[in-house]
């Protein structure tokens, strides 16, 4: 179902380590995941995200479990945000949060962790060896740091291919400067302090007004509002901009936000120009079993707005 869970899973086997299961293997049971952390003294935990770890937060707010054994909370996947990331840390300030950056083509290819009393931050990683950033068409390695936004490659031992479709397998492992690459479709660029800025897949970029918006980066902006519990951002059809950005958003139960509030918010973070045209709230955000955003599904919603704004 999710690669994140087969690393993790091999590195254990391939090192003598157990690998422990929740009872319920079907959905996210949030209890279910804290009694078998407490029950099996697992020490190293893996979520997907936002989307695993804010139920997980809210059932840390409901019981007390004896979490002491936990040392090490790896997200992947999908993004954790840095409000999750505090919130985690001041619940179970003995462990680590760490962020992981990678796909099924490259493996791990970047990550960020945090402890207690430690900035965490959204988007930002420490790159791992063999990761690169290459130009806009995927000829030239960029050299690092102070990289233009590129597109991040991973080399050393990646795939051979995808079974059957030699055209997919050509735009996604090529060769530059006789380094075999893999460049699964990621946008991305190295800071001036040598860290990658991770602003996001370029398949649910957002097309507005000339300007490219991904929907990501306005996703992680939303997230730090206290009263935003999840969010999914993805482009309608515009008559002025071609396309804009609307952002699908779950409020926290007994929490309550106007669309001005959550704009307020969002703008202390992106530039205003990456600002949604329209908010739309709903009662749960649909996502994958495994954690992942459905974008099909948050254009749906937005397009079947008649009435922005309200």
């Amino acid at each position: 179902m999710h690669g994140a869970a087969h690393w993790l899973a091999f590195n254990a086997l391939n090192g003598g380590n157990a690998v422990v299961i929740p009872s319920n293997s079907s959905t996210l049971d949030a209890a279910d995941v804290w009694s078998t952390v407490e029950t099996e003294k697992v020490n190293i935990a893996l979520i997907v995200g936002d989307a695993f770890g804010r139920p997980l937060l809210d059932e840390l707010d409901r019981t007390d479990y004896d979490l002491s054994s936990l040392f090490l909370l790896v997200s992947g996947g999908a993004a954790l945000g840095a409000p999750v990331k505090d919130q985690f840390l001041a619940k179970l300030p003995h462990m680590a949060v760490m962020d992981g950056l990678g796909s099924s083509e490259t493996g791990t290819q970047a990550r960020q962790t945090v402890a207690a009393g430690q900035p965490a931050t959204t988007g930002t990683f420490t790159p791992e060896p063999g990761m690169y950033i290459v130009d806009e068409n995927v000829t030239t390695i960029l050299e690092g740091p102070g990289t233009p936004l590129g597109w991040l490659a991973q080399g050393g031992r990646v795939p051979l291919g995808y079974l059957g479709d030699a055209d997919k397998t050509a735009r996604t492992f090529p060769v530059i400067d006789g380094i075999r690459l893999a460049v699964p479709g990621d946008r991305a660029r190295i800071d001036d302090d040598g860290l990658l800025e991770l602003h996001g897949r370029d398949s649910v970029t957002i097309n507005s007004g000339g300007e490219k918006i991904f929907a990501e980066e306005v996703e992680r902006a939303l997230a730090h509002h206290p009263s935003v519990y999840d969010v999914v951002v993805a482009g309608r059809p515009s008559e002025r901009w071609g396309s804009e950005v609307v952002a699908v958003v779950q409020l926290r139960p007994g929490f309550d936000a106007s669309i001005a509030d959550l704009l307020d918010e969002c703008g202390k973070h992106v530039a205003r120009y990456k600002l949604p045209k329209d908010i739309v709230f709903v009662d749960n955000v649909m996502r994958s079993p495994a954690g992942k955003a459905d974008y099909r599904w948050a254009r749906q919603v937005a397009e079947l707005r008649t009435d922005p704004g309200t």
